[in-house]
């Protein structure tokens, strides 16, 4: 997509299920093997009461929705801020949803709505982004 075809409003979505498997790869690549993401039993005595997955796990789908779908490719993502409001579980439903809300075209850049909500519609991570467009 060229800067020119962005529109203040447009959207986009992607929709995953959060596996164990997803999980266990994210703590091999990242060296994230924290407890409460990968061992159920040290896990249910948080106060999450279960294995959850890695925060940056579920924002790092949020990276190919925007270098994928929206704006897609030739984007770069510059900047992002988060609120984790809710941990996802293993077996939840994840749709992540970027929206436009500012375009700066002298810089070719927009301000993006980043938000995450699980299978219920609860947000569980939103914030604001910044994207850079190459063309």
């Amino acid at each position: 997509m060229r800067f020119a075809d962005l529109q203040v409003g447009q959207s986009a979505e992607r929709t995953k299920l959060m596996t164990e498997s997803l999980i266990n790869a994210y703590a091999e690549l990242t060296g994230d093997f924290s407890p409460v993401h990968i061992d159920e039993a040290a896990a249910a005595k948080t106060r999450f009461g279960t294995r959850i997955a890695h925060g940056m796990l579920s924002v790092s789908f949020l990276s190919a929705l925007i270098g994928m779908d929206l704006p897609g490719p030739g984007t770069i993502w510059v900047a992002q801020a988060l609120k984790f409001k809710q941990a996802v579980k293993l077996g939840d439903t994840i749709t992540w949803r970027v929206e436009v809300l500012e375009l700066f075209p002298e810089k070719k850049r927009a301000r993006l709505s980043t938000v995450c909500r699980n299978q219920r519609g609860e947000i569980v991570i939103e914030g604001e982004g910044t994207i850079l467009l190459l063309e």
